[in-house]
């Protein structure tokens, strides 16, 4: 794999990908990115003068404007990020998520298909396209039990059901097709480059301002929080070693409800940057819940783990003090943000 598009590489899991093909793996990389709100081209300072790196701002359901993306570039291999992705947004606006998300995929995976269709032997057996998803299209766990890559589909949002859509159409592709393509789903990302409107830096960043900390309900929802580098390391290895075909959940072993996360967040930063007066778990707020809020997510890897040999590197431990840290660190890349595009208002109330 030497050549690869990303799409939504200017996101926060887009993003973490670029930097990692380009950096860690050597890779040829073009980031198709429409650039949203959501997506912040400064995420990718880090790699943006490599020669390996380049960009160009398309939608995905640019069908035409992707094709001749692909006959010029020549992948080895497509990794599909771009998406809709807040749930909250999700409820408030669906249209945009139905676009994106399903419209977009089967745009790219047509696009996929024209290009491999005349490819070499060789080459056409080395292609991989690559969908990433999102545990959501599971649905609601209960007290026990994990989502296996056999867990029946249940989407209970907007985006999770977009999500879902895009799922089979992917798997679709293959069985009708033949197009050799590889399937993730996630648990909850957390790191550095996640934009505001998420539970973590947004608790961060409100922390720091000295407004309320917002917990949904009574806090009790409980996610599996993955590092979002050890995700993009898991990204990688499937679609280098994946099998054609098959699905494979990325999880990191890292179930908390948000009410703990929320108060690890407030302790981190009473210790690194402590109030005047107080601690920070002063101003943690109860709201009214978000509609049809999923009680519980929680991801088995051991697929992923045992055929493929990926490991996470971080625990929640070690991952959210980093990532406290690292919000600490650069308020050039989220103080715009705050100021321009997102400032922590609620959304998502339906």
């Amino acid at each position: 794999m030497k050549r690869v598009i990303v799409t939504g590489g200017a996101g926060f899991i887009g993003s973490a990908v670029c930097r990692h093909l380009v950096k860690d793996k050597g890779c040829q990389v073009l980031n198709l990115d429409k650039l949203t709100y959501a997506g912040v081209p400064e995420s990718l300072k880090e790699i943006e003068e490599s020669s390996l790196y380049s960009f160009s701002r398309m939608d995905v359901c640019d069908k035409e404007g992707v094709a001749a993306l692909f006959a010029d570039f020549e992948p080895d291999a497509v990794m599909h990020l771009a998406a809709e992705s807040h749930v909250d947004r999700s409820i408030d606006g669906p249209a945009a998520f139905m676009e994106t998300n399903i419209m977009g995929t089967y745009a790219m995976l047509e696009c996929a298909r024209e290009y491999w269709n005349g490819l070499s032997n060789e080459r056409k057996t080395g292609f991989r396209f690559h969908h990433i998803s999102t545990d959501e299209v599971y649905g609601s766990l209960g007290a026990e039990g994990l989502f296996e890559e056999t867990t029946p589909y249940d989407p209970r949002s907007p985006y999770s059901a977009s999500k879902a859509s895009s799922d089979h159409l992917v798997k679709a592709w293959f069985h009708t097709y033949g197009l050799p393509v590889v399937i993730t789903n996630c648990s909850n990302n957390y790191g550095p480059y996640h934009f505001p409107e998420k539970l973590i830096p947004l608790i961060i960043l409100n922390a720091l301002d000295g407004k309320e900390l917002p917990i949904y309900g009574k806090g009790d929802n409980i996610r599996d929080w993955l590092y979002v580098e050890d995700h993009a390391r898991a990204l990688v290895t499937v679609v280098e070693k994946g099998t054609p075909g098959e699905t494979y959940n990325v999880g990191g072993r890292n179930e908390r409800t948000n009410l703990e996360v929320v108060e690890t967040i407030c302790s981190i930063l009473d210790e690194l940057r402590p109030k005047p007066e107080g601690g920070y778990s002063d101003q943690i707020t109860f709201v009214k819940d978000r509609p049809g809020h999923d009680a519980r997510y929680a991801i088995d890897a051991t697929k992923l783990e045992n055929e493929l040999g990926w490991k996470a590197q971080e625990n929640f431990e070690t991952g959210i003090k980093k990532t406290v840290q690292w919000y600490l660190d650069n308020d050039w890349w989220w103080r715009p943000i705050r100021e321009g595009r997102y400032s922590g208002e609620r959304l998502g109330k339906g």
